[in-house]
């Protein structure tokens, strides 16, 4: 007899996925706490963070912990939860371009740098990671926003800011202590996002 099992089904090589409720989206940076700390009590960015230089964002938890050894390397002791506007990470996806040349997307090399110029956001997949901090066999999405899009994502865009590091801290510890369990318990859940189906760089 065949009985159905609830493995669920194999994550799709490429999909966003993040926290994310009607309305909002939450995506992480890693900062010093020169810039972390004002942002994550104000609830906004300081006039110190650069605006004119491209930023990326990234809806993953683990794939941040990797990015800045669970809130160790220098410049990057704080970790920030920036809650945004759903409307404007639409935007920022729908007008993103790949940051690696695609010959299945690109008709070459120079349409492909050309694009670049002219795109405010830039879509870069990585391999997901576990709590080990190993890659995964699918990949997670980094937004990198510039120009239009990172004055946007700094002053229009973020509607909360909240400092997480205690958070990784937590999290790294019971990672370190063998309860995988009670770490993954901790995790920020994160969902498949319907993203715009107007997206051509996600496919």
């Amino acid at each position: 007899m065949h009985h159905d099992t609830d493995q669920p089904a194999p994550e799709p090589a490429r999909r966003v996925r993040a926290a994310h409720t009607g309305t909002t989206v939450t995506v992480y940076q890693a900062y010093g706490p020169s810039l972390g700390l004002p942002a994550a009590r104000d609830g906004r960015f300081p006039p110190a963070w650069k605006r004119d230089r491209m930023t990326w964002i990234k809806p993953s938890f683990l794939w941040m912990m990797y990015r800045c050894g669970w809130a160790t390397k220098p410049g990057q002791e704080r970790v920030l939860a920036v809650e945004i506007d759903r409307a404007g990470f639409d935007w920022a996806l729908r007008n993103a371009c790949l940051s690696h040349y695609d010959p299945a997307v690109h008709p070459d090399r120079d349409a492909w740098k050309r694009q670049l110029r002219a795109c405010p956001a830039r879509i870069q997949w990585d391999p997901e990671r576990d709590l080990r901090l190993s890659p995964l066999p699918y990949r997670s999405l980094q937004l990198g926003l510039a120009g239009e899009a990172s004055r946007r994502y700094a002053d229009e865009w973020t509607l909360a800011i909240r400092d997480v590091t205690p958070l990784a801290h937590e999290i790294h510890h019971l990672v370190r202590q063998g309860d995988t369990a009670a770490a993954a318990a901790l995790l920020p859940e994160e969902r498949p996002y319907p993203a715009p189906a107007e997206t051509p760089a996600l496919a």
